[in-house]
């Protein structure tokens, strides 16, 4: 292997361990290597030298691994100015306190989608919605609003992936998709998390692109399918406004 491909592989090992921490702030480096497939060597020369830039601090009392501040001195350098998760921020604090139930965002990467902000409800009993979790395509409400307006390629592309489960008709669910297209919104009960339901539409640009995946979600013992009904005018009027703010 020729240095320059050694280099590259040894920053995207680098960085798989820095999004090993997308999911949890605090990781041990056997937790670590499991995660990335590394062996325990390599991981430790690889947090060595992230701790020494600054992007990785080890807590000396626990022997555990968190984000450095280097990470939050690049995010303070975001341009937030077309970030959807700034910018939307507002209106779905007021849906959230209209609907009194837990507001979250989606965007797709790949074959998954990602909550990119959410603001959970106030209620003592709500949806708790971590922001960087991604989820399958395949089932819920936010996902199947994603694909619904998706390009035919990436859709057959998505279904056709060999981690599909097994469970999830393909038929059926373009079906479903078709009529979301029509009606414009996605219902689902109880379809990726026991006890949780949740209804989402989707946000375009002027020029008519699909965004992201706007959802509002919560138990389901408030949130029947002729509640959610209720919501999706809400939902539609916040979507409108964000969509005034994306060029």
């Amino acid at each position: 292997m020729s240095e320059e491909k050694k280099t590259v592989r040894a920053a995207e090992r680098a960085l798989d361990i820095l999004l090993c921490f997308v999911s949890q702030p605090h990781l041990g480096l056997t937790e670590i290597a499991k995660q990335t497939q590394l062996n325990k060597s390599t991981v430790f020369r690889l947090l060595a030298t992230l701790e020494s830039k600054g992007f990785i601090k080890r807590d000396p009392e626990t022997d555990k691994y968190q984000l450095g501040f280097r990470i939050w001195e690049l995010a303070a350098n975001i341009d937030q100015s077309h970030d959807p998760a700034i910018l939307f921020l507002p209106e779905m604090e007021s849906l959230r306190d209209e609907l009194e139930e837990t507001v979250s965002l989606y965007i797709r990467d790949g074959n998954e989608r990602i909550r990119v902000q959410a603001v959970e409800s106030k209620q003592a009993i709500r949806r708790v919605a971590p922001i960087g979790a991604r989820m399958p395509l395949a089932v819920g409400a936010s996902s199947k609003v994603l694909m619904a307006y998706t390009d035919p390629k990436v859709l057959e592309q998505v279904i056709q992936d060999p981690m599909w489960p097994m469970g999830v008709n393909k038929e059926v669910y373009q079906a479903q998709l078709k009529q979301i297209r029509e009606e414009g919104y996605a219902i689902s009960v109880e379809e990726r998390e026991a006890g949780t339901a949740a209804v989402a539409v989707p946000i375009f640009n002027r020029r008519k692109q699909l965004i992201a995946a706007l959802a509002v979600s919560g138990p389901v013992s408030r949130m029947s399918v002729q509640q959610m009904m209720q919501f999706v005018p809400n939902l539609v009027k916040a979507a409108e406004q964000m969509s005034k703010k994306i060029s």
